[in-house]
């Protein structure tokens, strides 16, 4: 990688990293080609808290938290924001409720201002709680006429059975029905707190400035009975081949997912793992996947593979949109790639092909500010070491041919796929 390259990577000389006193960690790194600055960050308030009663619990409240805090109406919130072209924004998953904004650098102040009163201060006005509630439902309700969704659901929930990961983190109707404003308020008192919270902040500002901003708004946060994240359970997995399909009638195109528990984020053989996923089904027009079910036989309006990797358990997945009558064919075809890769994986040419695109397309996703803010998180989150970019294009190259069909027959065996489809 070229000096210039390099340096444009976050390493552990410029992204300048502390923990507050109250337990915020602060992520920052200077970019003065830009007056902006974003920033982007999590705290451990996830739907792992939630029962299966209130399934939807955590999203609802991350959903409320700019309707109204203590100071400031719904529209109050909003109109700032939009007065200084500025924006914030809050969504949850399993572990996590996470938060993004970006501003010019003079609104900060503005912008810290309402992330610290929406996370110590939401109020949950009760109009704006059951408008939300409204909008949820209807959002299940499209949620219950959407082949791709409901396939993705039902994949998750037999590839995670009796797991957080098998849950849907909107919930279901009965659930959110069952929410009321105290549940918001509970779960917002136990689990909301600066413990374990991450902010990292990328643009033009001095590090030590940014981390001076986030103390002032957020250094004295302070919540003593913050409750700690509950260990994820231990997940089995499946032992023979799981076929299931959800039935929408009157839909013009079903939507397939097959696949199996892959790599965690940290797993040392990850990177083989996304290599070989990249040749199976990303790279150029999806890949191997691609080629043969949409553009040898034609019979998918779109079809790739992806590799999902967080903390826990991850997923090895193929996801496909074909016309009803094409579902077996398209089904059989996978499943003969699927046999095809953990039997001789990939080609020298196919492996090269995705380790080049992958060191080539790595200084365009760390362009923006977003790009390296996110790029920032991630590192810290799964813990890769601040040196990370540094060390990527080695990481990259240094995969063989024998590590990718290891990792293909690690977490792919065909005689135990969990297949799931919806549509007529």
């Amino acid at each position: 990688m070229a000096a210039k390259n390099r340096s444009s990577m976050p390493s552990p000389e410029d992204v300048y990293q502390t923990t507050l006193p109250n337990g915020i960690t602060v992520l920052a790194r200077s970019n003065f080609n830009s007056p902006a600055v974003n920033f982007g960050g999590y705290l451990p308030a996830g739907a792992l808290f939630e029962t299966d009663e209130k399934l939807g619990l955590a999203d609802f409240v991350s959903s409320m938290l700019m309707r109204g805090t203590q100071t400031r109406t719904f529209d109050a919130i909003y109109n700032e924001l939009e007065t200084v072209g500025a924006s914030l924004g809050f969504d949850s998953g399993v572990h996590n409720t996470n938060f993004g904004g970006r501003a010019l650098v003079e609104e900060l102040p503005l912008v810290l201002t309402l992330l610290a009163e929406s996370l110590q201060t939401p109020t949950f006005p009760e109009d704006e709680f059951e408008r939300l509630r409204t909008q949820l439902l209807t959002g299940l309700a499209l949620r219950a006429q959407d082949t791709s969704d409901m396939a993705d659901m039902l994949f998750e929930k037999f590839l995670y059975a009796d797991h957080p990961y098998g849950k849907p983190s909107d919930g279901y109707v009965e659930t959110i029905q069952a929410i009321t404003r105290k549940d918001l308020e509970t779960f917002h008192r136990l689990h909301f707190g600066p413990r374990g919270m991450v902010i990292a902040i990328v643009g033009a500002i001095q590090p030590k400035k940014a981390v001076e901003a986030v103390e002032k708004f957020l250094g004295g946060w302070s919540v003593p009975g913050q409750k700690e994240a509950p260990v994820l359970p231990p997940l089995k997995p499946v032992t023979k081949t799981i076929k299931r399909h959800h039935s929408i009638p009157g839909k013009s195109q079903s939507d397939l997912v097959v696949g199996t528990l892959g790599p965690n984020r940290k797993s040392p053989d990850y990177m083989a793992a996304s290599l070989g996923n990249s040749v199976l089904g990303q790279f150029g027009m999806m890949g191997r996947i691609g080629n043969v079910v949409r553009e040898k036989s034609g019979l998918a309006y779109y079809a790739y593979s992806s590799l999902h990797a967080g903390v826990g358990p991850g997923s090895w997945e193929v996801n496909a949109g074909v016309n009803p009558k094409n579902l077996k064919k398209a089904l059989d075809l996978v499943e003969k790639e699927l046999q095809r890769f953990v039997k001789s994986g990939v080609t020298k040419e196919e492996l090269a092909d995705s380790q080049a695109n992958y060191v080539g397309r790595l200084p365009l996703s760390l362009e923006s500010n977003g790009g390296m803010a996110s790029a920032i998180l991630n590192i810290h989150r799964y813990d890769l070491g601040m040196d990370y970019y540094q060390r990527y294009e080695s990481l990259v190259r240094k995969v063989t041919r024998a590590d990718v069909l290891e990792a293909a027959r690690k977490y792919i065996d065909p005689s135990r796929l969990v297949i799931a489809t919806a549509g007529p």
